[in-house]
């Protein structure tokens, strides 16, 4: 049974079998395979690193890809397939070098989130899962990815863009189609998504400095760290916006939290305007 977007459900022949890769192609990943495959007492267990390595080779997850991993693993297809779909991390068609995902969650949202994936949307000229004509970018939104500390939160191909604004996430994808340099706020430098694909397989990082620019957490995430060790924090007067005394400085901000962003729909210049009171 087959479907079709203008038809429905009808009858037609079964999905013929996948193609196998060429015989040079399916040479090397068998190489690169069976070292994943070692680290495993039981060979299933490589699966998810195999998905990653059949990624880094076409840019997604194919027919193909699966048909290799159930060959190696000794799986039947359907096995792959239930796994390979079942993870948002597995591309299930074409997508561009850069994957750019807005988080989308409650804090990220509220900072600013939905405004600037509205915006990108417009930006770019593509929906969610979208990509730019140039093969270059594909956006869309995700969920938490643990850095609440720094919302709103973009990622690219996983790494870290912290504190974002609609300006800066426009300025960020126009600097990716163009070929200029990107530097995350924190983690390895960027690398394009096959490359990632790769890394995320298990296989090393092998550009110069990439592994020492790993990253760590910044100063918002370990303030709880810092108190449960005992350290103590400086005593810090909270003023309201813009009645603070003009003698001091303004308090250092280590996160959005108490920055709100020109995104945040509480702001006034918010291009949406503020938010309106219940029943308004």
């Amino acid at each position: 049974m087959t479907t079709t977007p203008s038809q429905g459900v009808g009858l037609g022949m079964p999905q013929l079998p996948a193609p196998a890769y060429p015989d040079d192609v399916r040479a090397r990943l068998e190489t690169d395979a069976r070292e994943i495959i070692a680290r495993y007492p039981d060979s299933r267990s490589a699966l998810l690193p195999l998905l990653h390595l059949v990624q880094s080779e076409e840019g997604h997850v194919t027919r193909t890809g699966q048909r290799f991993c159930a060959e190696v693993l000794d799986l039947t297809t359907a096995e792959v397939a239930a796994v390979a779909t079942f993870y948002s991390m597995y591309r299930r068609g074409p997508s561009g070098d850069y994957q750019v995902g807005v988080c989308t969650n409650t804090l990220c949202a509220v900072m600013g989130g939905d405004a600037i994936f509205e915006a990108l949307q417009d930006h770019l000229g593509v929906g969610n899962g979208g990509t730019t004509d140039d093969g270059k970018v594909t956006l869309e939104h995700i969920e938490c990815n643990a850095a609440c500390d720094f919302a709103p939160v973009v990622m690219v191909n996983w790494e870290f863009f912290d504190n974002q604004t609609v300006a800066s996430a426009k300025r960020l994808v126009d600097d990716l189609r163009a070929g200029a340099p990107v530097d995350p706020t924190r983690g390895a430098p960027l690398c394009t998504f096959k490359e990632t694909a790769r890394i995320l397989a298990g296989f090393p990082d092998e550009r110069e400095g990439a592994v020492e620019a790993g990253g760590s957490a910044g100063p918002a995430s370990l303030i709880g760290l810092r108190l449960a060790k005992g350290e103590t924090q400086p005593a810090r007067v909270v003023h309201p916006r813009g009645r603070g005394p003009q003698d001091q400085p303004p308090a250092e901000h280590l996160s959005s939290h108490d920055a709100p962003q020109d995104t945040s729909a509480s702001d006034p210049s918010h291009p949406a305007g503020p938010v309106a009171e219940e029943g308004e």
